[in-house]
């Protein structure tokens, strides 16, 4: 069966330099972390990667790195553009920021028509999970409702900087495994008492170190994107005049499915360590873990041969 990589790259400044931490030489040959995760997704087996970039960067992107990964995977690019709007809509004035994670998956819907996985450019998710989500995937498992998706459940103390605070969806997992509850939460970070804090005080009260929580990595069918085809309108709709930052985000598309009984979500747990350059200053220790793993032999010092 034929399975995608989803790489959401939109993100990525138009003038590739020192500054921009997504294209950070993370690798004893210039690798950054997007070759890391294209390489543990072709050995899980997925055969093809789509990359979602704007249009004023693919020139240099494919410089970068698709005119490298071309040669070891199918590649494909489409576009996020804060113009592409389902018809009758517009940009509001005066409006700068991307609509969100949701939108950038959208774009994808007219040529990904196989079994996919969606992650970030910028987070370094280890091989468990790549192997679990894409396993599910072509197991065909049947979760019983409209929706059929998975998650890799990453512990959240494997997922913090020790530079500032950090973003997760925070998630809740019933007994059967399966996505109860997200919670989109900002300004996590692990206190002297060797407690979570964070910025939501409903989460505050039960979070903990060994909560799951979502990366942005999740498993999912074509079915889902015709479902944000028609569910984008709706949110468009619903954005009230004047406000020019709500953004379209998938945790939240996906904790809104499960509010309505029509999404079931395997959580699948990864004991892996997340990497990520949240900060300027996370850069170095994300080059030491990959020059760890390399001497450890989970790659070769030259990652593609």
């Amino acid at each position: 069966m034929d399975t995608t990589l989803i790489i959401m790259a939109a993100g990525i400044g138009s003038r590739y330099g020192a500054g921009i931490k997504q294209l950070a030489k993370m690798g004893p040959n210039g690798e950054i972390i997007m070759d890391y995760s294209i390489r543990d997704a072709k050995e899980a087996g997925f055969n093809k990667v789509v990359f979602i970039i704007r249009k004023d960067i693919f020139e240099e992107f494919e410089e970068i790195i698709g005119s490298r990964i071309k040669d070891q995977i199918d590649v494909e690019y489409v576009f996020q553009e804060l113009d592409d709007l389902p018809e009758g809509f517009e940009v509001p004035e005066g409006r700068t920021k991307p609509w969100g994670t949701g939108q950038a998956v959208l774009c994808c819907k007219d040529i990904v028509k196989e079994p996919f996985v969606i992650i970030n450019a910028d987070d370094y998710y280890g091989k468990e999970a790549f192997v679990k989500l894409h396993d599910f995937l072509v197991s065909g498992e049947d979760l019983g409702r409209e929706f059929t998706m998975g998650m890799a459940g990453f512990i959240l103390k494997n997922t913090l900087s020790d530079n500032g605070t950090v973003t997760r969806g925070v998630s809740v997992v019933d007994e059967n495994g399966l996505l109860s509850q997200v919670h989109e939460t900002t300004g996590i970070m692990m206190g002297e008492d060797g407690k979570i804090k964070c910025d939501l005080p409903d989460v505050q009260e039960w979070i903990s170190p060994e909560d799951k929580v979502s990366m942005n990595m999740w498993a999912a069918y074509p079915e889902f994107l015709e479902f944000l085809a028609e569910d984008f309108k709706t949110f468009l709709s619903e954005v009230e005049e004047g406000d020019l930052k709500k953004e379209y985000l998938l945790p939240n598309i996906v904790d809104k499915l499960l509010k309505e009984g029509r999404a079931n979500v395997k959580v699948l747990e990864t004991q892996d360590r997340w990497f990520g350059v949240t900060y300027q200053e996370d850069k170095e220790a994300v080059q030491e873990a990959f020059a760890g793993l390399i001497k450890e032999g989970v790659y070769p010092a030259n990652l593609w041969g």
